[in-house]
């Protein structure tokens, strides 16, 4: 790692930018839905916990899942991995990679650590996984085989070399076109991306009202019952 805070390509709206926080949020009190107790997308395991909240998302995000997997090409298919992240579990995974990021680079201020930490994990306080919003997904084929979207699904800035970045230079021909499938159809649903990381999509939390100009986010944070 450098010896600076590295810095996202473009114009890149981290998720510890100010305006994400300061986004309202109205509860609209749509229910969760269990994705893998649906059955109609292919979710692989990987992320499965003892009470199964991973397989959950707000409904309004898993229609527009649906819709997305019916405008991509024949042959291919969403792979869900992983919507809802409890609040506690999310404070814990920026927790943990704060601390690796601040005993590589002790030289950091709070900020500068802040910022470098959102670029893997959402701070807790406006996660959009802990609002059943966000889902972690790829793409696959007919057989339930993941396709090559450039590095694997969770590698940060760091272990990918920046690979994980949706628009990085640093990926194959393949991959890319791959990656445009998967953003065209999750786009044209309603969705947004998460630029650091191209398997995070979302709608209905404070980073997507942000982006798409809405005047509040539609999904607050939520225990699962």
């Amino acid at each position: 790692m450098t010896g600076t805070p590295p810095e996202p390509a473009g114009s890149i709206v981290l998720m510890s930018d100010p305006r994400i926080a300061a986004t309202p949020v109205v509860e609209c009190g749509e229910p969760m839905v269990d994705v893998p107790g649906d059955g109609l997308l292919l979710v692989d395991e990987r992320k499965r916990d003892d009470a199964g909240a991973f397989g959950h998302l707000r409904r309004g995000v898993y229609e527009r899942l649906l819709a997305a997997e019916a405008a991509l090409p024949d042959g291919l298919c969403l792979l869900f991995v992983e919507g809802y992240r409890p609040p506690a579990l999310q404070r814990a995974y920026f927790e943990e990679y704060g601390d690796e990021l601040r005993a590589a680079h002790p030289e950091w201020s709070p900020a500068e650590l802040r910022a470098a930490t959102s670029r893997y994990v959402s701070p807790p306080e406006i996660a959009p996984h802990s609002a059943g919003a966000a889902v972690d997904l790829t793409l696959a084929d007919a057989d339930g085989r993941e396709l090559d979207l450039g590095c694997p699904m969770n590698a940060g800035p760091e272990e990918s070399d920046g690979a994980c970045y949706t628009d990085a230079p640093n990926i194959t021909p393949e991959a890319r076109a791959n990656r445009a499938v998967l953003g065209r159809a999750l786009e044209a649903a309603g969705l947004v991306n998460y630029p650091t990381e191209w398997w995070h999509w979302s709608y209905g939390d404070r980073y997507w009202a942000l982006g798409t100009g809405a005047p509040a986010a539609r999904y607050a944070a939520v225990e699962l019952g």
